[in-house]
């Protein structure tokens, strides 16, 4: 983990909530069925970190800069993606914030029933507090802190869930069986789908990138770092969320169960597992919501200063306004009482309409010989945006279609 740099904030925008749910009720509805969506996301996530950092390191800039300046119709193409990812990044906080206070009150009630019965306020008092910490932490903080916040957050994620695939041991075989590529034929299967890659191949995890090696200070001599800490940003995406899949696969797919809402993990987990365990499992669902909240507040104001002049911007007054704006959106669902599962997948859907924006932007950026001289991409970094950007569009058109088919 301490070999991760800016890699940390990759990880953290991916494994959210988001994910965790997405992984959740994929195993839980159709076994390790989708392990070849998530195995491809992460391959081409890796690809586009690498694209994006070797831009960065090569030429001192930043993302939506250098489309600003080095691309046809740049600024339009930079607005639709500052205006598309804020949009997707915001519904995410939405159900991010209700799923982790749903998992505090859930985890308390294991421990306290007498609880049971004050779920609506409970949770809303329990959302505020962590929107307010978060709040109070980005008005006081800087780069090295959100590293070091974010460190310890993917830690405990990363352990918990790993823990928990132990507990539970799913069978090894159908695990294998996930990577021979389909798509559920039933209801709801395309969206699935959708927001696998939405939420694992995040538009706002390749744009902040430059930003964040910005702040880690790397320069043109740190492109092992970068390559290094690209591979392992995607390494640890794949491993820790198909642990969330197997684990669920092995809960509740086997005992024909499925999840709609955040207890249901509880109720099917405990005879297995017993409370601690539910515990564990429930710290590691904390912990990939707190570390997605963390950068999902940034994301608009950081899009913005990239835009207008190209640095890392956490202290203006722009800065904390909006990320105040973003605090009271994510509050929409506990002070609804929204069922936060189903408000989470719906928007990771959302996230996939950019992304062949933003990887059609680098690839004319990394293959520029007069910006990147030597640097500039090769064959085997080419062929990988290519087919990246190839399945964006599927998977695009697959969104639009299950929320067709859902409207």
């Amino acid at each position: 983990m301490l070999a991760i740099g800016p890699g940390i904030f990759a990880i953290g925008y991916t494994i959210g909530t988001g994910s965790v749910t997405s992984m959740v009720v994929a195993g839980s509805q159709y076994g390790m069925q989708l392990l070849w969506v998530l195995f491809l996301s992460c391959l081409f996530s890796w690809v586009l970190m690498e694209a994006y950092g070797r831009y960065a390191l090569v030429t001192g800039e930043t993302a939506l800069f250098g489309f600003r300046k080095h691309v046809m119709f740049g600024n339009i193409i930079s607005i639709l993606i500052i205006i598309g990812i804020t949009f997707g990044q915001w519904n995410s906080l939405i159900g991010i914030l209700g799923i982790s206070a749903n998992a505090i009150f859930e985890t308390l009630v294991l421990f306290i029933p007498s609880l049971e019965g004050y779920q609506y306020s409970a949770v809303l008092i329990i959302a505020l507090i962590i929107i307010g910490i978060m709040y109070t932490v980005l008005w006081h903080g800087n780069y090295s802190f959100f590293e070091k916040i974010l460190l310890i957050f993917v830690s405990f994620m990363g352990l918990s869930f790993f823990l928990s695939l132990f507990i539970i041991l799913p069978d090894p075989s159908e695990i294998a069986k996930g990577m021979i590529p389909s798509i559920p034929q039933v209801e709801g299967g395309k969206m699935l789908v959708a927001a696998f890659v939405g939420t694992t191949m995040a538009s706002a995890t390749f744009l902040s990138r430059p930003l964040f090696i910005q702040g880690k200070g790397w320069t043109i001599e740190n492109m092992k770092d970068q390559q290094k800490d690209a591979k392992w940003a995607a390494i640890l995406i794949f491993i820790i969320s198909a642990s969330i899949m197997a684990v669920s696969m092995g809960a509740f797919y086997e005992e024909g169960k499925v999840v709609t809402k955040v207890l249901d993990i509880v109720t099917a987990l405990e005879p297995i597992a017993g409370k601690f365990a539910i515990a564990i499992f429930f710290l590691g669902t904390l912990s990939a919501g707190l570390s997605s909240i963390f950068p999902i507040l940034m994301i608009s104001p950081l899009l913005i200063a990239d835009y207008q002049n190209g640095k890392l911007d956490m202290k203006s007054k722009r800065f904390k306004i909006l990320t105040a704006i973003a605090c009271i959106i994510g509050l929409s669902v506990p002070i609804l009482g929204a069922n936060p599962i189903k408000a989470q997948i719906m928007t990771q859907v959302f996230n996939v309409f950019v992304l062949p924006l933003v990887i059609l932007g680098i690839f004319v950026l990394v293959n520029r010989k007069d910006i990147m001289k030597e640097h500039k991409a090769g064959l085997l970094l080419n062929t990988g945006i290519v087919l990246s950007f190839i399945f964006a569009c599927i998977i695009s058109y697959n969104g639009v279609v299950a929320i067709a088919e859902s409207l």
